[in-house]
């Protein structure tokens, strides 16, 4: 039995992530909530065209607690660095899978060379929850290029992404903690794909730009997100025109969650001792 797509959402609220990243958000603003748990929230940053500068636009240093960010960029370049001494240079194509954990500082900025010359920018930025268990674990940092992941070839010109979880047998490089699949895809017009999905994960199709059916719902335009039932093993996507796709799926983390802005924990004691821990420099700071 495959999966129903038990309601379609548009962004709940667009608003800018410092000067740099133009966002649609596609849940949790849009009454999506933990219906989509382990996934906190996805934000779809453009496109939008920016003109050259000498000053690199983006969202200055600020923190996270408790759960992890996956960046993946389409278009343009973003660079990162943080408290512990990471820094990259995320292309298109990339992806920055950062796991703040116990707490971690970082910024996200244009690269200086895509600041220059101006262009396109174009990314998603999905938080992902952590169970208590790994709450309080150490940070990290996985800066996952695009020649790192495999992807299953659907025919026709279409193909998978397979940046975490498992597409019958072709695995992705992102470690996780719980069992979650992130799928990006890219799907040719009038074709067919059925994608693996497993039974008593949630999971939605995300739909950054194209025309599809999914089930017997159809979206089309920009921004928008089907949301699955748990139940069944597979869902069937027909693309209507050329289309880009992010497939989520993941086991539930069954546990309270209370969030404050960049925290996500069990309690609201944990967020209040988030609070205190970053403003006593307890989480790092940049150089």
């Amino acid at each position: 039995m495959g999966k129903q797509v038990v309601g379609v959402f548009e962004p709940g609220s667009q608003h800018w992530v410092g000067d740099g990243f133009p966002v649609r958000n596609l849940f949790p603003s849009n009454g999506v909530g933990d219906r989509i748990n382990p996934f906190l929230m996805l934000d779809y940053a453009g496109p939008a065209d920016f003109p050259p500068s000498d000053q690199p636009r983006g969202v200055g240093e600020h923190p996270h607690r408790g759960f992890e960010t996956v960046t993946i960029v389409y278009q343009g370049a973003v660079a990162h660095r943080d408290s512990t001494g990471s820094a990259g240079v995320i292309e298109p194509g990339d992806v920055q899978w950062m796991t703040a954990a116990a707490g971690i500082v970082h910024e996200e900025m244009h690269e200086r060379e895509f600041t220059r010359r101006g262009g396109t920018l174009e990314m998603v930025q999905l938080w992902v929850n952590l169970p208590k268990a790994h709450k309080q674990g150490p940070p990290g940092y996985q800066g996952i290029v695009a020649a790192q992941i495999p992807a299953v070839e659907l025919g026709g010109g279409s193909r998978a992404r397979i940046i975490a979880g498992d597409w019958n047998g072709t695995r992705g490089p992102a470690r996780t903690f719980t069992p979650i699949n992130v799928f990006d895809l890219r799907l040719a017009a009038s074709s067919r794909v059925a994608i693996p999905l497993p039974h008593g994960h949630a999971a939605a199709v995300v739909l950054l730009r194209g025309g599809v059916s999914v089930s017997s719902s159809q979206l089309a335009g920009e921004a928008k997100v089907a949301l699955l039932s748990t139940e069944g093993e597979s869902i069937d996507i027909a693309a209507l025109t050329e289309s880009t796709l992010v497939v989520l799926s993941g086991e539930p983390i069954d546990e309270p969650v209370a969030s404050l802005g960049p925290f996500v924990m069990n309690t609201q004691e944990e967020l209040r001792q988030a609070v205190q821990d970053y403003r006593s420099g307890r989480m790092g700071r940049l150089s």
